[in-house]
């Protein structure tokens, strides 16, 4: 439980007033990484022994799980009832991401929760989109989302996340004003300090490319992709029904990250949801056998060996961003097929072309929604 180890370190560097970017613990040397929001959140930790902290972290992760399932069950249309979530939290248990999420003792699940409970909230809710914010606060990914719903109109959600996220910013800087400094003009840059981008713990387009050309810097090879990816991402995301817009965005900031540790992942559990609820029962047994299949940890990962995988070798060294990818071409074509499939309002065609009685009624719904 490493993660947790260094939030406690954290936690312990604002309590005790020492250089909260200038430590690092576990035999691994983790520095911390999280900006100094993330650290006054992180006292609390410093009030347990190790032993009971993991503890916590366990038995909280597991909460969360069931927490995800729940709101991906509602997010995706899904009827909640207690069985069945109880038995989805204990396969879920086994998934990649989320188990690598509870042996690291990390805040995944925590941040997923928040966001996917803030986007499902009905427009209009009072707060939409703080609970997004602070989480976008604790680990910068989030901030994504943000983008998303201004995008598609849900400009006030948009500004109470963004507000949010500017209140803890402005917190940790009443806090922790010289951190704050070093994090955000300095320490933010550094993307190597979170680790090595060409290993296979990392599951990003950036992690992809490295392992593929052999280099452990793909440089304008990956930022090139990134662009492309993150355009591409935002444009279908715009035009997709929520569900998918939502599950679009998250796998285009996983795919685009410099680094997307394999635990990032647990988006794997809404889609989930998703696919199950949409009918696309082969296709969630397929995604559920890449995210249980672990094929990263079966492939040489010692020192460099990353880094000379063999051609046949990187599919099973980059599932995921393979996967993510392979979304992002999904939901595109959706779109085209809709387009393709709808039929044009009859108010569009000459009256003496459709017989009255053969004219098809246009919902104000599907009538108001922008084509592709």
């Amino acid at each position: 439980m490493a993660d947790t180890l260094v939030y406690r370190a954290e936690g312990a560097a604002v309590a005790n007033g020492t250089d909260l970017y200038g430590f690092t613990v576990t035999e691994w040397q983790l520095p911390a990484t999280y900006p100094p929001f993330a650290a006054i959140l992180f006292v609390p930790t410093t009030w347990l022994p190790v032993t009971a902290l993991k503890a916590v972290f366990v038995a909280g992760n597991a909460l969360l799980l069931a927490v995800l399932v729940r709101l991906s069950c509602r997010f995706a249309g899904l009827p909640v009832r207690a069985p069945y979530v109880l038995g989805a939290t204990a396969l879920g248990l086994w998934l990649e991401p989320v188990f690598q999420t509870v042996v690291f003792g990390q805040i995944n699940l925590a941040l997923v929760c928040l966001v996917l409970w803030d986007l499902s909230r009905p427009p209009g809710a009072l707060g939409k989109g703080f609970a997004l914010g602070v989480a976008a606060g604790v680990k910068l990914t989030p901030a994504v989302f943000i983008v998303l719903l201004l995008v598609t109109g849900r400009v006030r959600a948009g500004v109470t996340a963004l507000a949010a996220l500017a209140g803890t910013v402005l917190l940790g800087a009443v806090v922790l004003p010289e951190a704050s400094g070093e994090f955000w003009t300095r320490r933010i840059f550094e993307t190597d300090r979170v680790g090595k981008a060409w290993i296979v713990d990392n599951q990003s387009l950036q992690g992809l490319f490295a392992r593929a050309l052999h280099l452990a810097e793909p440089g304008a090879v990956w930022a090139a992709a990134a662009v492309a990816t993150a355009a591409a991402g935002l444009w279908t995301a715009r035009r997709a029904p929520e569900r998918w817009g939502v599950l679009v965005v998250a796998f285009t900031a996983l795919l685009v990250s410099p680094i997307s540790w394999s635990h990032h992942w647990v988006w794997c559990v809404p889609l989930l949801a998703v696919l199950i609820a949409e009918g696309h029962r082969a296709a969630a047994v397929a995604v559920t056998v890449v995210f249980l299949a672990r094929t990263m940890w079966l492939l040489p990962h010692e020192g460099d060996l990353d880094l000379q995988l063999h051609w046949w070798q990187q599919p099973l060294a980059s599932p995921y961003p393979l996967l993510g990818v392979g979304l992002l071409a999904y939901a595109a074509l959706r779109l085209r097929r809709g387009a393709a499939a709808a039929p044009l309002p009859s108010a569009a065609l000459p009256s003496a072309a459709v017989p009255a009685g053969n004219r098809l009624p246009v919902s104000p719904r599907s009538a108001a929604r922008p084509r592709p």
